[in-house]
């Protein structure tokens, strides 16, 4: 709550602000909110005045925000968020039981759509949009509500909750299996990754105390399944997740020359996880606070994988 003595500054000089902060210039600032940059300026300085505070460095023709000005601006970002949020679903009725969920495309198959249902029955009337993407930049204009997000919790402006970790097996096809008999041969095979774990395998080396300049080649693919057909494929070295590695491996479609278990003692901080990540405004949503209870409240250390 609002402390009785404490004024807020006005909405434009809030607006004028953020806009520097994402644009990086006045003059920029101003053509997003079709204004003068001498506007933005004044707009600046009231801001400056009421808070007491130096909120950019003038430097010739460029402008550096201060330390207050950083701090301040998530604040902004995470109020525009929540002004956002709140219009759209006090104004718009087909939102008000909708959730936007973005999930990573493997936690989708192998985890989620299996007990989807279960939270059908938590919420009867809910209107789910799911999307598959990747990597989500912009919860806004991505239209997503929460995201279930491949990765090491390092999303600093949201919520973040661990679902479940994703642990590597180093994996190459069987007639690779001669190339790779101790950790240092990797460093002369093509390693392989998706573009989402492009610093993984350096994590991986690191641990294996390995250099990973001294890497031969490396290929990136669009997503882990296309990596691991290009692992099964002979391409080079993939780190697999663990169930797939274990398929493979009692399939015959790959090998683990250094071990099923060579990753297991690797720190808990470098290894990769399913992380549910969601904006603290959309929280405040029912639909959304009870879709976050839930998923966090699964067991998720079975799969429920959908043919």
């Amino acid at each position: 709550m609002v402390g009785q003595h404490t004024r807020l500054p006005p909405l434009n000089a809030l607006r004028a602000f953020w806009a520097v902060m994402r644009q990086g210039s006045f003059r920029s600032a101003a053509d997003e909110l079709l204004v003068t940059p001498q506007a933005v300026s004044q707009q600046i300085k009231l801001l400056e005045d009421i808070l007491h505070v130096s909120l950019f460095e003038r430097k010739a023709r460029v402008i550096e925000p201060t330390e207050q000005a950083i701090v301040l601006s998530h604040f902004i970002e995470a109020g525009f968020n929540e002004f956002t949020e709140g219009i759209r679903r006090v104004t718009n009725s087909t939102y008000r039981n909708r959730i936007n969920i973005n999930v990573s495309p493997y936690f989708a198959t192998r985890y989620l759509m299996g007990r989807l249902e279960r939270f059908r029955e938590l919420m009867p009337g809910a209107d789910i949009r799911m999307t598959t993407m990747v990597n989500i930049r912009d919860f806004a204009a991505d239209e997503v509500d929460v995201c279930i997000q491949w990765g090491f919790g390092n999303w600093k402006d949201y919520d973040c909750q661990l679902l479940i970790r994703d642990p590597k097996v180093i994996c190459c096809a069987p007639e690779l299996a001669s190339s790779l008999k101790e950790p240092r041969h990797l460093t002369g095979l093509t390693l392989l990754h998706p573009v989402m774990a492009r610093n993984l395998w350096g994590k991986v080396l690191r641990h294996l105390e390995l250099e990973a300049h001294e890497v031969a080649g490396e290929i990136e693919f669009q997503d882990a399944a296309t990596m691991r057909r290009g692992a099964v494929s002979g391409l080079g070295v993939g780190l697999v997740s663990r169930m797939d590695a274990l398929a493979d491996i009692n399939a015959g479609r790959l090998v683990a020359p250094l071990g099923v278990d060579r990753l297991q003692d690797m720190n808990e901080k470098d290894i990769p996880g399913f992380y549910l990540v969601v904006p603290r405004a959309h929280k405040r949503v029912k639909i959304i606070s009870t879709f976050c209870d839930w998923i966090c409240s699964e067991d998720w250390s079975s799969t429920h994988e959908f043919d």
